[in-house]
């Protein structure tokens, strides 16, 4: 597996493709892009994220370049600590160890190549598969924010983690 920059007119098509579902889309982004994605309103947040919060788009591939995974990825540099949000793998290859696999590549990306000291993340608790996955990779829980988000007719907790470098 490999990460590299997010090409928008390259891989634009694979990532709407793996959210089309609302219960998917509130998961991945927390409502903060409109569903169902476009390509106009996904491109016009990523923008805004990296001018806002110097966000970067990058996707995890196969070594053939077939295109398995998105995050984006900021670092503060105030608090030298480094921000992984809106990560999704191709539903096709869930369950595979293909997260954790494009996830210690972020890491690795993240305190080798950017030197953070520290790596954080957010998951919803109602998103137990991804929590998990985060755990099983050195993730651990910070904090939790209880009944932050709504959905439909439940209340959804946001979990801090973070990851320190070894």
């Amino acid at each position: 597996m490999r990460i590299r920059p997010y090409i928008e007119s390259k891989d634009y098509e694979y990532i709407e493709k793996w959210i089309d579902d609302e219960k998917i889309h509130a998961l991945w982004c927390a409502n903060l892009i409109p569903y169902p994605v476009t390509r106009e309103n996904l491109h016009a947040f990523l923008e805004k994220n990296a001018m806002e919060w110097t966000d970067s788009a990058y996707v995890a591939t196969e070594n053939d370049g077939k295109i398995i995974g998105f995050f984006c990825y900021s670092v503060n540099v105030d608090d030298n600590t480094g921000f992984l949000k809106f990560v999704i793998i191709d539903r096709n290859k869930r369950g595979a160890g293909y997260g954790k696999e494009m996830l210690k590549l972020a890491i690795q990306y993240a305190f080798d190549i950017t030197g953070v000291k520290l790596v954080q993340l957010n998951v919803f608790d109602e998103n137990i598969v991804a929590k998990h996955c985060y755990e099983k990779i050195g993730f651990i829980e910070e904090n939790m924010t209880k009944n932050i988000f709504p959905y439909k007719n439940e209340l959804w907790s946001r979990c801090h983690m973070v990851i320190s470098k070894r």
